[in-house]
């Protein structure tokens, strides 16, 4: 199978936390011999869908993972981001027909928790995005060769 291609969209909001994030992610899709071919800092996670939908217009990629820290206020905030955000990247890759990875932790997390998670959530975004290549490409490779007998 050929290299998978991905771009990591990364959240600034929570820097300290998403920074580590993402030198996990880097390194474990290093690991899975995936190219990196974009990272996009966008403001907060919020703020992912539309560069994910732009960068699935433009970029030649496979999956795009997303990484984000959505930490606890004192009002139900965090919940009303986390939930609007996966759901419109849930609506992306269905349009787009492309893995986004999840790597987004929270709501209703601390900082104590999200710091806890710094190596865990990306590595298993990444995870998910090479599984997710590799099952759509066995499933076309399958398909083309019904096709084929």
């Amino acid at each position: 199978m050929r290299k998978i291609k991905v771009a990591i969209v990364v959240a600034e909001f929570n820097k300290d936390i998403t920074d580590k994030m993402l030198l996990s992610a880097k390194d474990h899709a290093k690991k899975l011999r995936m190219q990196i071919k974009n990272v996009c800092h966008v403001p907060g996670t919020f703020d992912m869908p539309l560069i994910v939908e732009k960068l699935l217009k433009t970029q030649d990629v496979d999956a795009i993972i997303t990484l984000g820290a959505v930490i606890k206020g004192e009002t139900g905030h965090d919940v009303l981001i986390a939930n609007n955000t996966a759901r419109l990247l849930a609506d992306l890759s269905l349009k787009y027909q492309k893995p986004i990875a999840l790597g987004i932790t929270g709501p209703n997390m601390t900082v104590k928790q999200a710091n806890n998670r710094v190596n865990t959530v990306p590595k298993r975004a990444v995870e998910a995005a090479h599984k997710m290549v590799t099952r759509l490409s066995d499933l076309q490779d399958n398909r083309n060769a019904k096709s084929r007998t």
